[in-house]
């Protein structure tokens, strides 16, 4: 069973972001454009699952079956889309989970959604405590029920997402004009 285990900021997260984006820039080559590191994790000072979200972008998603192999030596788990039109998901570490990759194509709407959320809560530290404080009090209710932990958060999450959003779009349309 997966425990849930939300823990202070770590400065190694960052390094271990580095080398596991390193590994994936020799596998998949110049099928990838940019590899970000996102998830709780990439904000810093925040509590958050000791789980590295990585967001590789990509050319064709299309290509990304033809590295499952080199991926799975790796240790890595191919779950298909998990949910989300559009994006390949693979997992590292079975119940003792230690990286996500959420593989996007150029483009795709997902991308920006991600690194607005990331991004606004790098700077709006006192949204990025509330938010890294309610999965700590949720984890430590529920260390054995992921969904609740998850449904626990739904609300501040989207509502987080939502002022990162319109955060991102006022930054976009100020530096486009």
């Amino acid at each position: 069973m997966r425990k849930v285990e939300v823990c202070t900021y770590k400065e190694e997260w960052s390094s271990l972001f580095e080398e596991e984006k390193r590994q994936l820039e020799n596998i998949f080559g110049e099928v990838i454009l940019e590899i970000h590191h996102i998830g709780s994790t990439s904000i810093h000072g925040m509590n958050a699952k000791p789980i590295i979200d990585i967001m590789p972008v990509v050319t064709n998603i299309h290509n990304v079956e033809k590295f499952y192999n080199e991926m799975a030596e790796l240790g890595y788990e191919a779950k298909g889309e998990n949910g989300i039109s559009g994006r390949r998901y693979l997992q590292k570490g079975g119940d003792e989970r230690t990286h996500h990759l959420h593989i996007y194509e150029k483009d795709n709407k997902d991308i920006f959604r991600h690194l607005a959320f990331r991004d606004y809560l790098r700077v709006n530290k006192e949204d990025a405590k509330q938010y890294g404080d309610l999965k700590a009090a949720l984890a430590q209710n529920y260390p054995n029920n992921i969904n609740a932990y998850i449904m626990g958060k739904h609300e501040l999450t989207a509502a987080l997402e939502q002022k990162a959003l319109a955060w991102a779009n006022r930054k976009k349309n100020t530096s486009t004009s």
